[in-house]
């Protein structure tokens, strides 16, 4: 299946460890759809601390997500929310690799219990999940061919230049925000995964293609092929964190509870900084605030 925003199987260079049709699962072991943490009438706090895990959707995005090829689950977002929930007497977090457009729908269909990858809050997602306080803060940036023959720096050049294509991931904040500012369809290229995305550009299939900033530097990582812009600065201000169905306020509110404590220990600031953030950037933004980004 493609996986909008990233295909693991061609971004991340762990073909041999599969994919199955209903979602991949790393961790000790594989858990079914609907599995032990299913159940509307159940309390997902207390499942959860009974059966020692927890069920979380990702992507494979580095660095809000990854997935190493001996399948360990990490990335800034997992390793927060494992220590979290080793906090809460949670030892164990499985992570599901799933396509972003499917990830709220998966969540509220039981299929996982939890979502931390880099969703990024807006209004249409957090008017469907209980997100927690952001756990990471992010701006948006352009790859383009060297020397940015088009001169792409923001949102609003796109709109100036019809003749522009831009690559995007379906179901990606970036296509929320083009939208948002009424770019056109004919000028968005549809890509299913940042590998794809630097293909297009290399095929002049696109100009551009919008991705966070940080997922474009761990791209350049292995490819030098493409420069990155300054972050776009008519791009909104964007976060996430951990996002939970809406029926599970108890988990909600511990998991909350117990994220403020961790943030004011040092582990979480070497957390953060160890995938490439800022822990300061963080600092009394609110879900409340992020949630008002329109998209």
């Amino acid at each position: 299946m493609n996986l909008s925003r990233r295909n693991i199987l061609r971004s991340a260079g762990v073909a041999a460890l599969g994919v199955a049709a209903g979602g991949w699962v790393t961790g000790c072991s594989t858990v079914a759809p609907g599995g032990p943490a299913s159940g509307a009438a159940s309390n997902l706090l207390d499942t959860a601390k009974e059966q020692g895990f927890i069920r979380v959707g990702i992507a494979n995005e580095p660095p809000y997500t990854q997935v190493s090829p001996d399948g360990q689950v990490t990335g800034c977002e997992p390793d927060v929310l494992r220590a979290v929930c080793k906090r809460l007497g949670i030892d164990e977090v499985q992570g599901i690799i799933t396509p972003y457009e499917s990830m709220i729908p998966g969540l509220n269909a039981n299929r996982w219990d939890v979502i931390a990858a880099g969703l990024f809050m807006k209004q249409s997602r957090c008017s469907q999940v209980l997100y927690s306080e952001p756990v990471i803060v992010s701006t948006e940036s352009f790859a383009t061919p060297k020397g940015n023959p088009k001169g792409i720096l923001t949102v609003a050049d796109i709109i100036a230049n019809p003749t522009l294509r831009i690559a995007v991931l379906p179901g990606g904040f970036e296509e929320g925000v083009l939208k948002t500012a009424n770019v056109p369809a004919s000028q968005q290229v549809k890509v299913n995964d940042g590998r794809s995305g630097l293909e297009a550009l290399t095929a002049n299939r696109a100009d551009a293609f919008m991705l966070p900033t940080l997922s474009l530097k761990s791209l350049a990582e292995n490819d030098s092929s493409f420069e990155i812009s300054a972050p776009v600065d008519d791009a909104p201000r964007t976060g996430s964190g951990a996002a939970f169905r809406q029926s599970d306020t108890s988990f909600h509110e511990a998991y909350n509870k117990e994220l403020a404590a961790f943030k004011a220990t040092p582990e979480f600031g070497e957390i953060l900084t160890k995938w490439g953030f800022d822990p300061s950037v963080v600092e009394g933004v609110t879900t409340e605030e992020l949630c008002k980004t329109e998209g």
